[in-house]
């Protein structure tokens, strides 16, 4: 997914229009692609790339060593403040894989001075991620107890009325929410199969599930449903929803 990751920050920064200068604190940065994407096109003062896991800081604070950010190994109930607030606090990919993210979209908005804005992104499970609703429809034709594994049933924040939701009552002002859309391109159709193979993640952990003659015939049922284009690629359409509030007051 890091190949796409990079894309979707992109939209999202541009749909944000952020003035040069401003201080950002990013919740869940991973591996950095929105951490990344600040440093290459916002012009930040300062930033603050937050993310449970020490491995991922460690990866981000390596590849991203000329960029103007901290990097800290912190939870999204623990985040840290700044004087006055921040003037961005984001989140890209993150929210439906938090445990509780009321919680965290409201210690966002805390960390946010007056006039700033809370905002965020995630893929559209439900209907707008077509590598995996393929991937599901064909282990499900062959399995349908595998149904529940689904991440459209597992990830409720990714569609517009939840997001909205997720924010407003979170105290947020002027909730907006907009997709972003654009291909998966694969260059064949073991570009496609091989990341199912690396057992993290919903699929690619029922992947990691299924005996030999499982996963064979899987793969070739795929392998029949994916038709390549004349020049042998696969194109397959993607979708993420941004959302986005004012901080308005302090309650």
């Amino acid at each position: 997914m890091g190949r796409w990751s990079r894309k979707v920050a992109e939209q999202f920064l541009e749909w944000l229009d952020p003035a040069p200068r401003a201080h950002w604190l990013e919740v869940g940065c991973g591996t950095g692609a929105l951490t990344e994407a600040i440093c290459g096109s916002a012009q930040p003062s300062s930033i603050v790339a937050c993310d449970p896991s020490p491995g991922f800081i460690s990866f981000a604070e390596s590849r991203l060593g000329r960029c103007p950010a901290t990097f800290l190994a912190v939870d999204a109930d623990d985040l840290p403040r700044r004087e006055g607030g921040f003037d961005f606090v984001v989140s890209g990919l993150v929210l439906n894989f938090l445990v509780q993210p009321a919680i965290a979209v409201g210690s966002m908005r805390q960390r946010t001075r007056i006039g700033g804005k809370v905002a965020a992104y995630v893929w559209d499970y439900s209907e707008g991620m077509e590598f995996l609703r393929v991937f599901w429809e064909q282990a499900i034709e062959l399995d349908p107890s595998a149904s529940h594994l689904a991440e459209r049933h597992r990830f409720p924040f990714c569609r517009p009325d939840p997001l909205t939701e997720l924010f407003a009552q979170a105290g947020l002002a002027d909730v907006e929410v907009r997709p972003f859309e654009f291909p998966f391109i694969f260059h064949d159709f073991h570009d496609y199969w091989a990341p199912f193979l690396g057992g993290t993640g919903p699929a690619p952990s029922y992947v990691a599930s299924l005996d030999t003659q499982g996963r064979t015939a899987l793969m070739n049922r795929l392998k029949k449903r994916l038709v390549p284009a004349s020049d042998g690629t696969i194109r397959l359409g993607a979708r993420a929803f941004g959302v986005r509030g004012l901080v308005a007051n302090r309650q």
